[in-house]
């Protein structure tokens, strides 16, 4: 018998359920929503969340639809599910967790008798580290972005090349092969020994269908390469950005892009105008290095010094 929370599934089996991670202030415990797949063989064991940043569904969209899709008597070894972790950002829309003003993916591993961001952190930490390999499914937020995986324990990290090859098999096509900042699911696995990637699912307001079905196959490869699915899954080539620019507006005004998301650019290339209101040219930002237009801000309007675009730089293909 295996178990997450409340979902508890003997060989051959599954179950929905919920992990306790505390109360909300009108005294109501909080749940977060869980599954176990648990297959009628024995195998290695993966682990997916989505919506640690409460704005970010393309994850459970793939949880989704994942989920009725997966029969435990053809799996072997066993798939641990979270499927909203930020309960609180994900019910009022918001990207940050409201209840202490925290991004959650920043206080892992957490803190048990923490906030509530930490206690979260902790519980689903817990979940993540019975597992031997960790899927943290997010996107670019609201902005527009190019499907990608990042890896983020760092290339001296002893995991690197298994995070890197896990990245390559989930195979979104981009992977941001650069070291995270402190406190993300997929700095603080690795140290634990466990590979670990952020599928980054494009950008979008809601759901967007074409990163959604991107994302599904991807734990689909997954699972396969990994045996826990019968088939072959062979990766494909993917192209690798180590560095990652990301440029402001000089002047207020409307934002118009000259490149486009997966586009090659070359230093001196432009990337974007500024105009004001009546279509004059105010300002012209060019790339400072050759990369890939990586993500931009989906609104046009724009004040000075606030986040424009960025570019993926020093591109190879792995």
């Amino acid at each position: 018998m295996t178990s997450l929370g409340t979902a508890s599934a003997a060989p051959g089996e599954k179950d929905t359920g919920r992990l306790a991670v505390g109360e909300a202030r009108d005294g109501s415990e909080v749940g977060l929503p869980v599954a176990v797949v648990n297959g009628a063989s024995k195998g290695r064991t993966l682990y997916i969340q989505a919506v640690s940043d409460g704005d970010e569904l393309n994850g459970l969209g793939v949880i989704q639809r994942l989920y009725p899709r997966i029969n435990p008597n053809e799996l072997a070894g066993t798939v641990l599910i979270v499927g909203i972790v930020n309960h609180y950002g994900f019910q009022v829309a918001e990207h940050r967790n409201p209840i202490d003003d925290t991004k959650l993916n920043r206080a892992y591993p957490g803190n048990a008798n923490g906030t509530a961001s930490e206690r979260i952190a902790a519980a689903t930490f817990d979940a993540a580290t019975r597992a031997d390999l960790v899927l943290d499914l997010h996107q670019g937020s609201t902005s527009r972005m190019i499907n990608e995986t990042r890896v983020r324990c760092g290339p001296r990290h002893r995991l690197h090349r298994d995070c890197l090859e896990l990245a390559k098999v989930f195979g979104c096509g981009y992977i941001l092969d650069q070291k995270g900042p402190d406190g993300q699911l997929a700095r603080a696995a690795p140290d634990e020994g466990i590979p670990t990637i952020d599928p980054e699912l494009g950008g979008s307001v809601g759901w967007d269908e074409e990163s959604i079905r991107l994302g599904l196959q991807g734990v689909t490869n997954v699972l396969t390469h990994y045996d826990l699915l019968d088939g072959t899954h062979d990766p494909d080539p993917q192209t690798r950005a180590t560095g990652f620019e990301q440029y402001g507006a000089p002047a207020g005004g409307l934002v118009s892009f000259t490149a486009d998301l997966g586009d090659r650019v070359e230093r001196g290339d432009t990337l974007f105008q500024v105009t004001d209101t009546f279509g004059d040219v105010k300002s012209e930002v060019s790339a400072d290095t050759s990369g890939v237009f990586w993500r931009t801000r989906r609104l046009p309007q724009i004040a000075t010094g606030e986040y424009v675009c960025s570019v993926g730089t020093d591109i190879d293909r792995f």
